[in-house]
């Protein structure tokens, strides 16, 4: 690129200077061959072959000397070119440099660019050879740019000069470390004399030289260059000392510079008035030479500080104010720096006291404006700060703090105090080098700066200090503190058996070393000065904090104030100034909590401090300007603060909690060292903890500073913001890591923190509480050293509305002594009591506890203090040995129990509030004993007495003549609470649960005695309920403990519980466990007689369980001597409770709870005696047993409650279907018919229920007593008689009409569970017994009918039963019952009328069809029974001419199929509108009428048939053959249903009509019917016997079949001449069409009519009955088809006459 490039811009050389430049010309083309002859055109090899062509850059130096602009352009764009490549020959350097310096002249904007831009790769490419005059003529080109009035140039040379200038310095370090290679170049002078300099270190003398002289307008020695503007001098002065600092520090002759010529310019410069832009520059160069060369010129930075602060202080100009705060800022920045200022300042004698008056000048600043910060009471956010919170401004106004400064109420202006908004510059005022002017600078911005000033110094303090208090050997224990806590364990105490050794902390952590100590440190001088510059600097130092604590400021500024207070104080104290520590922590304290407040009552004593801070107060305070005194730590407003403060009025804010929160930080780290300085933290605490809690809104809350209260600040209202629950939650963690930091302390140091959280409680003696208790001599020897001598007691500083005590700082108290406690408890385990303040931490806790005075919370608190201490020492005491376990054991129980031994005083005189307080410290000490067993229950070994007793402390024994009845009759116990009860059960119920194998044998009588109480107290039914389940646990427990329970008759000779006491008692006995084991039975049976239902149930069923799971265990004489004494006697006392109930009912609640105690006691025993049916058939007494027991069942169902009932008919079935069992025990028939007796007694007809009368439902009751009918008919199957089956069966059927339904049940598409099950019974009952097909079809027949019938028999106000689905079932088991037994006709189906019966049943729902008004989604009642029917006759009618049964007998079964018929064909008109079903109902019944006479027309014309039947056969067909209901056929029907002859009214026409009949809806079933009656009249192919009987059955119907036919002719003859021209409606005219042609197509039986008189015919007598109507119909005018077939019929007539 760089060869194409030479040679495009060299033929444009070429080009553009033909015609007036020939020796540019010639040297362009002289050049352009050199560079086309370059043997290597690479861009590495090129420039090297270039820089040996000594005549290259001829034409680019004629060039620039023709100053045309487009050559110099040209010649300056390849000089640069060759400049960069290196390419340019060293030997031209010169001629080059004064090309460039012609080229400047041309004037044109991009030349001179590229000249400047040419000029740094010149020196870079080129240094070696640049120095001396080739270097001051690099530099005059930018001096001569620099000069230019184009900005662009101006300001591109002056940063080129300022590189050109700085590139000098580098070859000064580049010679440096070449070291002795270099040859002197020149001398310069120094302070010493001249010394000899190598080329670019007299360069680089020269030109500083020459710049400060330029600077100060003098002339230069070495450049030649005048005019120079001052402030472009001084910024390279300033770039020169900077970047090269080290060639000022190891140059003498710079530094001679620096003394002699900068300093002097720079001080003077100063002191006079400079522009800001002259002032900038040299305050940052004073400020680099402060950093970087105030070890050789001590002198010089020192009066520079002066002149710094002396601005600082006496020029009230704003920005130079801010210059000079922001050099001190960098300065403080740099802690090194400032501890060497302070050495060799303010440490040397004689000379001046810099830092110190720095710091002085600090105070008078921070005070000197208090508007513009805002100064007030307590610190509030500034005004107008947006990036405040809004809930933080509304929280501090909120707090009632006076002098807040609002936006809406401020008269100061809309920037008042120290905020990130208005109190910073975007770019300081030392970096503003491009302003000419002064920036605008806000008052607030030095305020500002002062404080960083403040927070670098102690941030550089805390860093350099704390890091050497802490040894290796700390460090390095903090690895290894877990394994030296297990060494140092009380286990590992008490398993060697020795005391523990004194040593300097518990923890063997060494107190944190005061660096002043360790003279053999590296460090140690820098640490002397750090000590010295706090105690020296302390005064101002927190004069100023105190002042900006009352400032208004934002939260990173104060948050940056309160951790710069923080690092004093730690440092202070790290380095034991108790002075300056004190006075540190003490102004934390009164900023923690609102104006006020805080009064520690510092004033009393001595105050502790070293002798340097106390001889050096007075000087300090000189310095300080009076504005603090080690008597008076206040701040400048303190005096204006009222002396009296209201709690109510008061509130923390985030201010206050940071404030706090620093103070409890600084407590943690110098907690082993503060000593006295304890009560400032702890009362600051304590008192912030107290308004906290004042100023709480909700009702009922107490956020205090202490875990457990986190939650309670979250819910506070709107008032406090999210961020003030943060602010609080901080502060807990940090109170709490400073209680959790004692562990580390030395005994000596623990003692005192103790001490302290005591003297926190201590009172007046009119004040403390007036008890009866006395704290022990040892106490009495102790609480004196609790107050130092000449102290005087902490006074409150509050006026609270209430006269009472402080509460909430006692509570306070309560919770630090408790966690320090708690955190402690291995110290107060491993170290006599006395030592490790067990002692005095127990015996205050008691104290409060039993205080009578004290507030409720104060003595809650310190109950639950002590119980959670006492919890702690169980888990702690837990992996101790047994030996040295128990003692502490029972240490720590007897403990609780002296706290509850004062509350059960008879004679504690108290008030009725501070009664429920001692019941609610019962409780707390009831809740600790329950954590106790909970967490080390398995571990106890001692104290399990002093626990029952604790646990029993909850009950009171009314005054009996013998304590035996107190302790099992409940109405004597009474309780002293319900709360109690609860908690005390807490405790009973993890021992019986889960620590019985840990109780010794002397404690189990107590337990059932205990049990026995808590079952029997009424304050809380679910204890009693549980407790009723530990007798199951206990005795499981105690059966667990023996292999069998040998219960004997001799054991259970006395009837006194007693005496079952006694023996129980007597472990050394054999019957001990039995009689313990009968005695838990006793004692649970008197429960199972309690007032309450669920207690007496739950008693109840853990009985039975009882006996059920130990039965096996149990012989037969013990379960007879059980069954008696505890089963039958319970049922005994149920019997009595019930009749009582029964009499004394009222609204049936108590009678209601009773009979569910029945069910409970029926269900549980049936399933006893069940399950050990066999083991009692083993006892003699057996039989007495049995009848014992069913007389006991007997006298149950004479109650008649339905739920009762219900339970003694399933014990029944339970009990018996053990001995149907497989395999199961056999009865004796005795037992059997004791059985049957009781269930065939009567069906239950209960009149009770446990529900409600509107939900009266018997179903249940009734299902158990058909089941109970399955087991006893097991028994008596096998001796089965009619007379039972029809005793079984009538007391079914009695079951079934009973029933009741429930409110969302159907039994129309399915049966009810009830009526299936008796159903099944049926299905199940033998029928090869003699008449009992019989009965049972009987039976079913009744069930057939029961859906039909209008008289449904329902028990109870419920919805009543349809049986609709009972029927059909039962028509299908009676379908397969007939036929089964059809052909065995001497079981009597047919002689005993049971066949008429159940055709009689099937009748009716077919006779009723659509009359029946309930619809089924499966088949239709009536064709079921259509079907059924049909199936029955089958076989049935085919044995009725094969037996010999009675004409009754027989005349009843025809008579039902003749009835059965009619109804199959014959269905009311009006009843068969809407029936969607109408079709294929007809078809089916077309279908069944079919086969019907198919089966009985055959038999019906035989002898055995009456002729009755015969007759009712023809009137059914003749009732369904009526098509149109026309007055003849009405006629008709009154005569035949009055007995009349039809015949006689034949040829009477009645009245004619008009209006059209409706035809039958089912018109094809009529036809059907006449069709049938004419076939039974016509003339068939059979002879014989057949034949004759045909013949009857025609001579039955032929009458019918002329009365059908005449009534047809006669309504035609009277309508149709009514009618006129109107032709005969179609179905009427379809009718008369249909019957003239089977008239003229009949042939009749000769015998089947009548003959006429006078006329006579075989086949046609039919024709001649009907001649007289046939005549008539022909004179009505009827249309030709009838006309045409009535010829016809009269020509049938003539041919039969003759004619």
């Amino acid at each position: 690129m760089t060869t194409q490039l030479l040679a495009t811009e060299l033929a444009n050389l070429i080009q553009e200077s033909k015609r007036k430049h020939n020796d540019l010309r010639q040297a362009a083309e002289k050049s352009l061959d050199d560079l086309r002859n370059l043997r290597n055109t690479s861009e590495q090899g090129a420039p090297e072959e270039l820089a040996t062509k000594v005549n290259f850059v001829n034409p680019f130096i004629i060039a620039c000397g023709t100053k045309n602009a487009k050559f110099t352009a040209i010649a300056i764009v390849c000089l640069q070119r060759l400049i960069v490549a290196r390419a340019l020959p060293r030997s031209r350097l010169n001629q080059v440099l004064e090309a460039l310096m012609q080229a400047s002249s041309a004037g044109a904007l991009d030349v001179q660019l590229k000249i400047l831009q040419a000029l740094p790769s010149l020196l870079q490419n080129y240094s070696s050879d640049l120095k001396g005059d080739l270097l001051v003529n690099a530099l005059n080109i930018c001096f001569t740019l620099q000069s230019s009035k184009n900005a662009i140039v101006n300001n591109t040379s002056a940063a080129t000069l300022q590189q050109l200038v700085v590139s000098v310095f580098d070859k000064v370090v580049v010679e440096d470390k070449s070291g002795k290679d270099t040859s002197p170049a020149g001398v310069a002078p120094t302070s010493d004399g001249e010394v000899e300099l190598g080329a670019a270190a007299l360069d680089a003398y020269r030109i500083f030289n020459d710049l400060c002289l330029l600077t100060e307008n003098q002339r230069p020695e070495f450049l030649r260059f005048q005019g120079l503007p001052q402030t472009f001098g001084l910024e390279l002065i300033e770039s020169v000392i900077t970047n090269h600092a080290s060639v000022f520090t190891s140059h003498p002759e710079q530094v001679y510079v620096l003394r002699n010529r900068a300093m002097p310019l720079i001080t003077s410069a100063l002191k006079g008035r400079p522009s800001f832009a002259t002032t900038v520059r040299l305050v940052r160069i004073l400020y680099t030479m402060l950093r970087r060369h105030i070890n050789v010129l001590p002198e010089e930075c020192g009066e520079a500080l002066g002149i710094l602060t002396a601005l600082l202080d006496q020029d009230a100009t704003l920005w130079k104010r801010a210059l000079c705060m922001e050099v001190f800022r960098g300065i403080f920045a740099e802690h090194s720096l400032l501890r060497r200022i302070y050495a060799l300042y303010d440490a040397r004698e004689g000379e001046r006291d810099v830092l110190k008056n720095l710091c002085a000048t600090f105070v008078r600043l921070s005070t000197e404006k208090p508007a513009v910060i805002g100064l007030g009471h307590q610190s509030s956010v500034p005004a107008a700060a947006p990036q405040e919170p809004a809930q933080d401004q509304a929280v501090l106004e909120a707090s009632g703090i006076t002098g807040i400064i609002s936006s809406g109420t401020t008269s100061e202006g809309p920037q008042v105090g120290i905020s990130t908004k208005w109190s910073t510059i975007r770019v300081p005022c030392i970096d503003q080098l491009d302003k000419t002017e002064p920036p605008a600078v806000p008052e607030s911005y030095t305020y500002s700066l002062i404080l960083s000033c403040i927070s670098s110094l102690s941030d550089g303090l805390a860093k350099f200090v704390l890091p050497l208090t802490v040894t290796n050997e700390a460090r390095n224990r903090r690895k290894l503190a877990k394994h030296e806590d297990d060494v140092d364990s009380p286990a590992a105490d008490a398993e060697s058996g020795e005391r523990l050794e004194r040593a300097a902390s518990f923890k063997k952590n060494p107190l944190p070393v005061n660096p002043l100590t360790q003279e053999d440190h590296p460090m140690h001088s820098e640490v002397k000065i750090c000590a010295a510059l706090v105690d020296e600097c302390w005064p101002a130092i927190l004069a100023t904090c105190s002042t900006f604590l009352y400032a208004a400021m934002d939260s990173e500024y104060y948050h940056g104030l309160v951790r710069a207070f923080q690092r004093f104080a730690h440092v202070a104290g790290l380095l034991q100034l108790a002075t300056p520590r004190d006075a540190f922590l003490t102004t934390l304290g009164k900023a923690a909590v609102p104006p006020n407040v805080f009064t520690a009552c510092l004033t009393a004593g001595q105050r502790p401090g070293t002798g340097s801070a106390g001889d050096g107060s007075s000087s300090i305070l000189s310095n300080a300007r009076g504005l603090l005194s080690t008597d008076n730590l206040s701040t400048p407003t303190a005096e204006k603060r009222q002396p009296s403060f209201d709690a109510q009025m008061a509130m923390l804010n985030t201010r206050n909690l940071l404030c706090l929160r620093a103070l409890l930080n600084l407590g943690i780290a110098l907690g082993p060292t503060l000593s006295s300085a304890w009560r400032i933290v702890l009362e600051t605490l304590q008192q912030a903890d107290f308004v906290l809690f004042s100023s709480a809104k909700t009702p009922g809350r107490t956020p205090s500073i202490y875990r457990g209260h986190v939650n309670s600040g979250e819910q506070e209202g709107g008032s406090l913001t999210a961020n003030f629950g943060n602010e609080v939650r901080a502060v807990e963690t940090a109170a709490s890591r400073l209680m959790e930091s004692t562990v580390d302390f030395p005994n000596e140091s623990f003692l005192q923190v103790v001490q302290a959280i005591r003297r926190l409680l201590q009172r007046s003696a009119t004040d403390k509480p007036d008890t009866k208790r006395q704290p022990s001599s040892q106490a009495n020897e102790k609480m004196p050293a609790l107050q130092a001598p000449g102290q005087h007691r902490r006074v409150s500083s509050f006026s609270t509305a209430s006269s009472g005590p402080p509460t909430q700082e006692d509570q306070f108290a309560l919770v630090k002594l408790g966690e320090v406690a708690s955190i402690n408890i291995e110290r107060l385990l491993a170290y006599p009591p006395d030592e490790s303040g067990w002692t005095l931490i127990v015996e205050g806790l008691v104290e409060n506890l039993n205080s009578k005075i004290d507030a409720t919370s104060v003595r809650t608190r310190a109950a639950e203090t002590l119980a959670k201490l006492m919890l702690e020492t169980a888990n702690l005491t837990e992996s101790l040995p047994e030996e040295a376990r128990g003692p502490v054991q029972l240490r720590m129980l007897q403990a609780l129990s002296s706290a509850v031994e004062p509350l059960q005083e008879e004679d504690r005189e108290v008030s009725v509030a501070v009664r429920a307080v001692d019941v609610n410290i019962h409780r707390i000490i009831l809740d600790g004993l329950k954590s106790i067993v909970e967490e080390c229950g398995e571990s106890l070994v001692r104290g399990w007495e002093v626990a029952f007793d604790i646990i029993g402390s909850v009950f009171i024994l009314k005054e009996t003549a013998g304590d035996e009845r107190a302790a099992t009759d409940p109405t004597l116990i009474k309780t002293r609470s319900p709360k109690l009860v609860r908690a005390s059960f807490s405790s009973l119920q993890l021992i019986a649960s889960d620590f019985l194998a840990s109780l010794p044998n002397s404690c189990f009588l107590i337990l059932v005695d205990t049990l026995y109480k808590f079952s029997s107290q009424d304050d809380d039914l679910n204890i009693a309920l549980t407790t009723v389940t530990f007798f199951w646990v206990l005795s499981d427990f105690l059966s667990s403990k023996s292999e069998s329970l040998k219960i004997t008759a001799e054991l259970m000779e006395e009837s006194e519980a007693s005496d079952l006491t006694k023996k129980a008692s007597d472990h050394s006995h054999k019957a001990s466990v039995p009689a313990l084991w009968m005695l838990l039975l006793l004692r649970l049976t008197a429960v199972a007689s309690d007032d309450r239902l669920e207690l007496r149930n739950s008693a109840i069923q853990t009985l039975l369980r009882i006996f059920d799971a130990y039965g096996d265990r149990l012989s037969p004489e013990a379960w007879l001597i059980c069954v008696k004494s505890v089963v039958f006697r319970l049922l005994i006392a149920l019997q009595v409770e019930l009749e009582a109930a029964q009499q004394g009912a009222t609204d049936g609640s108590e009678l209601s709870d009773w009979t569910g105690t029945a069910v409970v006691v029926l269900d549980g025993i049936s399933a006893l005696l069940a399950d050990y049916l066999e083991v009692l058939l083993q006892s003699p007494g057996f039989g007495k047993l049995w009848n014992d027991l069913f007389d006991h069942l007997a006298s149950m169902l004479e109650f008649e409650i339905l739920d009762i009932d219900t339970a003694t008919y399933k014990a029944l079935s339970r009990i018996l279907s053990r001995a149907n069992s497989k395999g199961g025990p056999t009865l004796s028939p005795e037992n059997i018919e004791r059985a049957w007796g009781t269930w065939s007694r009567s069906v239950p007809n209960s009149s009770l229920s446990s529900s409600t009368p509107t939900s009266f439902n018997n179903q249940a009751c009734l299902s158990a007593y058909v089941s109970a009918l399955r087991q006893v008919y097991a028994l008596i199957q096998n001796q089965l008689s009619a007379s039972k089956v029809e005793q079984i069966l009538e007391l079914l059927n009695t079951t079934v009409e009973r029933a009741t339904m429930s409110n969302y049940s159907s039994d129309i598409e399915q049966t009810t569970q009830l009526q299936s099950e008796v159903l099944d019974a049926i299905n199940m009952i033998r029928t090869d017994v003699p008449g009992v097909p019989s009965a049972v079809i009987e039976q079913l027949a009744v069930f057939v009918t029961l859906a039909f019938s209008d008289e449904q028999t329902n028990a109870g106000p419920g919805p009543r039963c349809t049986f609709v689905a009972l029927s059909k079932a039962s028509m299908a088991m009676m379908e397969t019952l007939v036929i089964q037994h059809a052909a065995d006709p001497d079981l009597g189906i047919y002689t005993s009328g049971a066949l008429a019966t159940a055709l009689s049943a099937l009748r009716e729902p077919v006779t009723l069809k659509y009359q029946f008004g309930i619809k089924t989604k499966l088949e239709q009642p009536w064709r079921l029974a259509t079907k059924t029917a049909l199936s029955i006759l089958e076989p049935t009618l085919s044995q009725l001419s094969k037996i010999d049964i009675a004409k009754t007998n027989s005349d009843e079964i025809w008579t039902e199929i003749a009835r059965l018929a009619a109804g199959i064909i014959q269905v009311e008109p009006s009843v068969l509108e809407n029936e969607p079903s109408l079709a294929d109902d007809e078809v089916f019944d077309i279908e069944a009428f079919h086969k019907l006479r198919a089966l009985i027309v055959p038999l019906l014309g035989t002898s055995s048939v009456s002729e009755d039947v015969r007759k009712d056969y023809a009137l059914s067909l003749f009732m369904a053959s009526t098509i149109h209901h026309t007055l003849p056929a009405q006629d008709s029907f009154d005569q035949l249903t009055s007995g009349n002859d039809c015949m006689s009214s034949l040829y009477t026409i009645p009245p004619g009509r008009t209006v059209s009949t409706k035809s039958h809806p089912r018109a094809n079933i009529a036809f059907v019917a006449l069709d049938e009656m004419f076939s039974l009249v016509s003339v068939s192919d059979t002879t014989g016997p057949t034949a004759e009987l045909e013949s009857r059955i025609a001579c039955t119907v032929a009458p019918y079949l002329l009365v059908r036919c005449g009534n047809t002719l006669r309504a035609f003859i009277a309508d149709q001449p009514l009618r006129g021209r109107m032709p005969q409606p179609l179905s009427e005219k379809k009718e008369l069409v249909w019957l003239l042609k089977k008239l003229v197509a009949l042939h009749s039986r000769v015998d089947a009519i009548q003959p006429l008189e006078n006329a006579d015919s075989d086949y046609r007598k039919h024709l001649l009955r009907l001649y007289p109507l046939i005549v008539k119909s022909i004179g009505v005018n009827p249309d030709d088809e009838v006309s045409r077939l009535l010829r016809e019929a009269l020509d049938v007539i003539g041919g039969e006459l003759g004619l």
